[in-house]
């Protein structure tokens, strides 16, 4: 066989040369060079795809290590945030608890505090209670002083009344006089007034001297009532215009001589035709002039007593 094979090795080959033709001879030297050249050629080509395979991995690696410290960081920081937020969960409940009590607190202390505003309020209207009555009892004080005062000044005129005047009656000036001043005897009209003096055997008063009138002015004001307005404060006397508008008589029908009229009277309004002395601080303008049957206190005049 190996004789064989070498005899026919050499002609083979170069009958298979020969056979094959330019081309084909032409393509396999192509080949051959190929592979004569990428066996030249593949040792430093596999190197440097080693080495950039080997670039790829280390900067894979360094990017998955900075990945996982990443991660590392962010799952501490989270845990570290977890922390944070369940620390600050807690401060939150416990700043709930504390807002709680301190909204309790502040209620009960706005309770407290309308508690004592009512009960400040209350003591206040108590205090002005106490005031107004104290202040009524000083004015009941002044007027009870004032009629002891009156009563002294009165009982030397009492006194010698009862020699020459009857119960109840006042001496001044030589004549008795009758003044309602009790409240047991209710306003009455001009002609009720006089109806009431003729009964006791007297009139209404004429006061036809300065001395009488500053007299009568004087009792009337220490015994002036101030809860009674002035309108119906006065006290009738013997003095009216019923015969003539603005010719003023007395009842023994001697005409007026000297008036102690306030300002702007006697004006007739709402036909005025009788007169009645008020308690003014003025003694010179205490008279009105009146409607007759208007309500008002009187005053009676008569003679006294002979003495036995």
């Amino acid at each position: 066989m190996d004789d064989t094979e070498n005899v026919g090795g050499p002609y083979n080959k170069l009958v298979f040369e020969e056979e094959l033709g330019t081309d084909e001879h032409t393509l396999y030297s192509n080949i051959e060079r190929q592979q004569v050249s990428m066996s030249v050629v593949r040792p430093e080509y596999g190197l440097n795809q080693y080495r950039r395979l080997v670039v790829s991995l280390s900067v894979l690696a360094f990017i998955l290590l900075a990945v996982d410290i990443g991660l590392g960081v962010y799952y501490r920081e989270l845990s570290d945030g977890q922390k944070i937020f369940t620390d600050v969960g807690r401060e939150v409940a416990k700043l709930r608890v504390t807002y709680n009590a301190a909204v309790q607190s502040r209620d009960e202390a706005r309770n407290q505090l309308e508690k004592e505003l009512s009960e400040q309020q209350l003591t206040k209207w108590e205090l002005e209670h106490q005031d107004r009555r104290s202040k009524d009892y000083e004015t009941q004080a002044d007027k009870i002083e004032m009629e002891i005062a009156a009563l002294k000044s009165h009982i030397p005129m009492i006194r010698e009344g009862c020699k020459h005047c009857l119960p109840g009656w006042t001496l001044m000036n030589s004549m008795c006089y009758y003044f309602a001043f009790s409240d047991a005897m209710s306003p009455r009209s001009w002609q009720e007034a006089r109806n009431f003096c003729k009964k006791q055997g007297s009139d209404l008063v004429v006061v036809n001297s300065r001395q009488i009138h500053l007299a009568i002015n004087n009792l009337i004001n220490k015994y002036q009532n101030p809860s009674r307005f002035m309108s119906y404060a006065g006290f009738w006397i013997g003095l009216r215009d019923v015969e003539e508008e603005g010719v003023w008589k007395w009842l023994d029908g001697t005409r007026l001589a000297e008036g102690y009229w306030n300002d702007g009277e006697p004006n007739n309004m709402g036909k005025e035709d009788c007169a009645a002395t008020y308690p003014r601080g003025n003694p010179f303008k205490a008279w009105n002039d009146a409607p007759c049957n208007h309500h008002l206190k009187w005053i009676c005049e008569m003679a006294p007593r002979l003495s036995s």
